[in-house]
């Protein structure tokens, strides 16, 4: 291994573990009062999820979370026709709308009841087609709740932070169904997620990371 490998090596190891400090020791509030809007990805999940998601969306004003990326999995066919609903019901309290939002689709890294061996083939497939995706969108914040289909996109988004192309936040909502542990999505993304966000105040006291924000259904 040459000199310069070295050099590079140890420099994203540095990055690394000042990343994965600042996440878990440093002030690393996200959700605050904004002044410019931010352009947000939101990865929605499927059935519940979604609606999790919209109803959590239907609290915050659509003019700071602009534009918006929408990234549902491939094989949902039903999210979509509610982001467009959604999006029609806008603006907030009185607020103009024309904020703009697009939905684009990636394949789902880990179908219900598949094995946890061939999941890690789909979410490599999953994990390369999201680096095209967000190089060119380049959002600055995420918002997530789903299952597996946000851990490549949050990879990715992480890769490039640690690579010093874009400063992405990342939020992850945990579903109101995880009552006593975090969701497998949920335990991955308690390791580098900015924000881990509850519905059960006993999910706080077992994992002292996460924020408890009530029951959003």
């Amino acid at each position: 291994m040459s000199l310069i490998t070295c050099i590079v090596v140890i420099v994203l190891l540095a990055r690394l573990g000042y990343l994965l400090f600042k996440v878990h020791f440093g002030n690393n509030r996200v959700m605050k009062k904004r002044i410019d809007p931010v352009h947000t990805a939101i990865i929605i999940g499927s059935g519940g999820h979604t609606t999790e998601m919209l109803r959590l969306l239907k609290n915050v004003n659509s003019c700071n979370y602009s534009p918006r990326l929408y990234i549902v999995a491939s094989t949902d066919t039903t999210s979509a026709v509610k982001i467009h609903e959604l999006e029609r019901n806008y603006p907030y309290g009185g607020k103009v709308q024309g904020t703009k939002y697009e939905i684009v689709k990636i394949p789902r890294s880990r179908h219900v009841g598949q094995s946890y061996i061939t999941s890690m083939f789909t979410t490599l497939y999953s994990l390369v087609f999201s680096f095209p995706l967000m190089i060119f969108r380049r959002p600055k914040l995420i918002l997530c709740n789903g299952p597996g289909t946000c851990i490549p996109i949050c990879v990715v988004a992480f890769i490039m932070r640690m690579l010093l192309i874009i400063e992405t936040k990342i939020v992850f909502v945990e579903s109101i169904c995880r009552v006593k542990s975090l969701s497998l999505t949920g335990k991955i993304l308690l390791i580098f997620a900015d924000e881990i966000l509850v519905q059960w105040p006993e999910l706080q006291e077992i994992y002292k990371r996460t924020k408890y924000i009530g029951k959003l259904v």
